[in-house]
């Protein structure tokens, strides 16, 4: 939580200076690539504590899309196809159960490009703070037939940093890494067992187009 504060704290920041604007408003961009979700260790305990929880990490192909509605700051919206993620449950006597899920975490930012600085490379950071909306389907638990395993949507806060490195006058080669707040509350066959905190971080790479 404390690196989550520092990115909404570096946001916050950076959208009360004053630079050299090389973004302008009613620029577009789009951006196209990939990104691992990458779960935080400890994903929680399950079941009165009985059943502790490990969410395997998972990469897929992602874009997303970006006005700037004032100079250097543009709203994002990423998507993405969706994360598979296994789920390994143990018990207190070291017993494995397997399960999986699926699932979709379109996130809503507000960005600040650091643009006009000449840095080197030409490289241009950004930060930006926003929200996510996770749904999860297609769950399963391997606990023989009959278990329905089911994960209720997730809305958290979601923090962005990055670097795009342009390679021509309106594209870039872009790096960035964002944290997710992830928590689901998790039920068996209809019945409360727990809440899982997925919180990952989330790393990738991707080629950016501006209009």
């Amino acid at each position: 939580m404390m690196k989550l504060q520092s990115l909404v704290l570096a946001t916050a920041a950076a959208l009360t200076m004053t630079t050299a604007f090389a973004v302008p408003a009613g620029t577009w961009s789009v951006a196209a690539g990939a990104h691992m979700v990458d779960p935080k260790s400890d994903n929680g305990q399950l079941a009165n504590g009985t059943l502790a929880v490990e969410v395997d990490d998972d990469i897929r192909p992602t874009i997303s899309g970006e006005y700037f509605i004032a100079n250097n700051v543009g709203i994002e919206l990423l998507a993405a196809i969706p994360f598979h993620h296994d789920i390994t449950l143990t018990d207190n006597a070291g017993n494995e159960i397997d399960a999986e899920t699926q699932h979709l975490p379109p996130t809503l930012s507000v960005q600040y490009h650091f643009d006009g600085y000449d840095l080197p490379m030409n490289v241009k950071p950004f930060v930006g703070v926003g929200v996510n909306y996770t749904t999860f389907f297609k769950e399963r638990i391997y606990l023989g037939n009959g278990n329905d395993l089911e994960l209720d949507d997730s809305v958290g806060v979601a923090g962005h940093v990055g670097l795009d490195i342009p390679f021509a006058p309106t594209e870039a080669f872009r790096i960035d890494a964002r944290y997710m707040d992830i928590k689901t509350d998790a039920s068996l066959n209809g019945t409360d067992i727990g809440e899982v905190d997925i919180s990952p971080w989330v790393y990738g790479v991707a080629f950016v187009k501006q209009f």
